[in-house]
């Protein structure tokens, strides 16, 4: 593998995706505090959102400890150099918090929606690139759909207005020949201007790899999250995937032992769970299940004396995707009852 030269944007999720293992209760000083130290360690892009994003706080999801507007009001006139990203699943977030987030200072705006069903993103990457944002598109649960489909999918996106389109491993799942595969074939079909992006997720210890591959077959957007903070076992480690970066001469503007301290000092202190690959999350990866049910799973377990991992393969079994979380209390009583 020679990335020799490489150049890419690593985008920072530890106060998006890592609100997720935090049930979206990081505050608004630990939020200022992380976003300002990953931007003096030259992290140029940042998401903040609650972790289903833009308009998650709901009863299926869970309130987050601020508003969506708090935290970007807090987060965005406090950085010297690093943009902020939000993200947005249309049915959860909707047009109106997309020009919320546009007047509080966003510079990305990411439309997520899984990955065979991009014209619901339509509206949303329209208005956003009619605002000015950098506007991205995001291809949930890749693995679930073959490259060809995946190309159709992004094309939609990209004719609704993303200048970036994402290959997202929400479920931790593919192996580097399925990224390599995906983000070639994007590629290939997506017009020269138009960037490609990989998002990871650590269930199979994949993230770092993943992202590697990615880049080899042509992304230059590239998620990671300090100490891996995210949903499952978490993103691809900033700090890991920065080392190995620097070993493999890419170029990306961070500093190592700056993304090392905030993983160190600040964000492995405030986990309320050690995020790693435990059996839970490795089960999600193997069985190809969204990586925020992770929590949600363990507390079915509790109530219902189910095993999560049965809980977890019985949804990978069923196909599910993100935004069906609900579906997670239903399977649990299937299994109770079955047992009984």
């Amino acid at each position: 593998m020679n990335l020799n030269g490489r150049r890419v944007t690593i985008h920072d999720m530890t106060l998006r995706d890592g609100m997720h293992p935090k049930r979206h209760q990081i505050s608004l000083s630990q939020m200022v505090d992380i976003a300002q130290r990953l931007d003096a360690a030259g992290v140029p892009l940042i998401e903040v959102t609650h972790g289903d994003g833009l308009g998650g706080a709901s009863i299926n999801y869970g309130f987050p400890a601020e508003t969506d507007q708090a935290y970007l009001r807090a987060v965005v006139p406090v950085l010297k150099h690093a943009r902020v990203s939000a993200l947005l699943i249309p049915g959860i977030g909707t047009l109106d918090e997309l020009r919320l987030a546009h007047d509080c200072g966003v510079h990305t705006l990411r439309v997520a929606t899984h990955c065979t069903e991009a014209d619901i993103s339509e509206q949303h990457l329209g208005l956003s690139r009619k605002l000015g944002l950098d506007t991205v598109g995001f291809l949930m649960m890749a693995h679930m759909s073959p490259s060809e489909a995946l190309v159709k999918q992004a094309l939609i996106m990209e004719d609704a207005g993303a200048q970036t389109v994402y290959v997202t491993d929400s479920a931790g799942y593919m192996l580097p020949d399925d990224v390599t595969a995906a983000v070639g074939a994007l590629r290939a079909a997506l017009r020269s201007e138009t960037e490609v992006g990989f998002h990871g997720h650590h269930n199979l210890s994949m993230g770092v790899a993943n992202s590697l591959c990615a880049i080899e077959a042509g992304a230059s957007r590239i998620d990671a999250s300090a100490a891996g903070l995210g949903a499952g076992a978490g993103n691809t480690p900033l700090e890991v995937l920065v080392a190995v970066l620097n070993r493999l001469g890419v170029e990306h503007g961070i500093d190592l032992y700056g993304v090392m301290d905030v993983a160190e000092d600040v964000v492995v202190p405030m986990m309320d769970h050690p995020v790693r690959i435990d059996r839970d999350a490795l089960t999600l990866g193997y069985a190809g299940v969204y990586s925020s049910f992770l929590l949600f799973a363990k507390r079915a377990s509790e109530r219902y004396g189910v095993s999560s991992r049965d809980i977890l393969l019985e949804m990978g079994r069923r196909k599910t995707v993100g935004g069906q979380e609900d579906l997670i209390e239903d399977v649990a009583l299937d299994l109770a009852r079955d047992r009984a």
